[in-house]
């Protein structure tokens, strides 16, 4: 049983977690770092603790601090939510070490799953297809270019380390790889405290899918359908949908029962999501696994009717609960924009501000998750993300009408948001037929 469970986030994922606490009967602590203090997740939780100043390193990725949180609020639980620590093993098992259960999978699959090259290999060993890349870290230029020209440009240049779309980049020719080289190896050493690199084929044109997965403790594994998330912006998903448009039900079958095939080869625990690129002409190839919660997961609520938080606390805590894929039912379709503090406008500049007028869209099939209120000051060290709007219908062009519609009604004043480009893309013709790929946000954006 779990009596309080620390919230080691913030924004609109704490407020989501804050929720599923309410819901469950545990008493909700939400860490918190001194810009954040007035922040509506902190004012609706049980309790709230201060774990240092606004940098991140500071606060959110403090461990010290935040396992003195925990003592000093008397959790016995910690829910990472996504982003900052919620992909650090160290975490995890500092967490585990200090006799508190750790919501998520355990620390060992994460650092396992944290490493790309040896979780490729364990997915060619589950007989995943693997997209073709290097199987071990690249020594220098001199080796990347070898390997470049044996997989045939263009490539992905990626940190092993990596994960969220950073630590990435493509290089087209030699000389654009050779550039990227130390600059890559420098932002991975920088952003994940190792600098080893590795090489993927760049596959034109394709789409990114993944597939959602819950596993319990005996062994059971299921998948809750998949999600396309192709609409991003530098490699930061923008628009995400379940089913995934134009997939046959032969190859949507293939790509749930490879993630199914893969969480028993890891003897996987709690919850993860296991990513596919589907290429044009129809070949898939297994990417990664990200074993958290996914930002996007309200497309999968939306469809199952699965509480995926409420889901990953429970089992955390030991509750039978079990699984059967015969009793998984996904209903209609439906899409999430995110809302970033980003100016399209303004070549995506960030923004920060205080929110001095806020209007929430609504209606049939319409969720929104925010932590935003009028008067919420939006700080410039965080991630951007200022809410999500998802709908559901019972198809897709009744889902994208109602996201348009709400997307449209969304106002925020005092911080410049990206929903301009957003209802650029939902009204795209390439968008709503579904025949829409990589790069259809700048598209839809300069041919608005």
């Amino acid at each position: 049983m779990i009596g309080t469970l620390m919230i080691c986030n913030r924004g609109e994922v704490a407020l989501r977690i804050v929720r599923a606490c309410r819901e469950l009967g545990i008493r909700s602590v939400v860490a918190h770092s001194s810009a954040d203090r007035r922040s509506l997740p902190v004012r609706l939780a049980d309790d709230s603790v201060c774990v240092g100043p606004a940098p991140p390193d500071h606060s959110y990725r403090n461990i010290p601090a935040l396992l003195y949180a925990c003592a000093r609020a008397g959790a016995d639980a910690v829910h990472p939510g996504y982003g900052f620590l919620a992909e650090d093993p160290d975490f995890a098992a500092a967490c585990r070490d200090s006799g508190l259960v750790w919501v998520g999978p355990p620390p060992e699959h994460i650092a396992l799953l944290g490493d790309k090259i040896a979780t490729r290999s364990e997915m060619r060993a589950a007989g995943l297809p693997v997209l073709p890349g290097t199987d071990r870290p690249l020594t220098d230029v001199a080796d990347a270019l070898r390997h470049a020209r044996h997989l045939g440009f263009p490539v992905a240049l990626k940190a092993v380390a990596g994960g969220g779309g950073r630590g990435i980049t493509r290089s087209d020719t030699p000389d654009a790889l050779a550039e990227a080289f130390p600059r890559i190896r420098d932002a991975s050493r920088a952003l994940f405290r190792d600098e080893r690199l590795y090489l993927e084929k760049w596959v034109e044109g394709a789409r990114h899918v993944e597939v959602q997965v819950l596993a319990d403790a005996r062994g059971g594994v299921v998948h809750l359908g998949e999600r396309d998330c192709t609409t991003q912006h530098l490699n930061q998903k923008v628009i995400e949908e379940s089913p995934a448009p134009r997939l046959s039900t032969q190859h949507r079958r293939r790509l749930t029962d490879w993630a199914v095939q893969g969480a028993r080869h890891l003897r996987l625990r709690n919850l993860a999501t296991f990513e596919f690129l589907v290429a044009e002409a129809g070949e898939s190839f297994f990417t990664e696994v990200n074993p958290r919660l996914q930002v996007e997961h309200p497309v999968t609520e939306a469809r199952s009717g699965c509480d995926l938080v409420t889901w990953m606390i429970s089992e955390a805590a030991g509750a039978d609960v079990p699984l059967h894929q015969d009793r998984v039912e996904l209903r209609g379709h439906a899409i999430e924009a995110r809302i970033t503090a980003q100016d399209p406008r303004r070549d995506w500049a960030a923004s920060a501000g205080t929110v001095t007028d806020l209007e929430l869209p609504g209606g049939p099939g319409i969720r929104v998750d925010t932590w935003l209120t009028p008067g919420t000051r939006v700080p410039p060290h965080y991630d951007a993300l200022l809410a999500k709007v998802t709908a559901w219908g019972p198809d897709r062009e009744t889902a994208r009408r109602r996201l348009l519609g709400a997307v449209g009604e969304f106002t925020c004043v005092g911080v410049r948001h990206n929903a301009p480009a957003v209802t650029a893309v939902l009204d795209h013709t390439d968008f709503a037929d579904g025949r829409h790929r990589a790069g259809i946000l700048e598209q839809a954006w300069t041919t608005r």
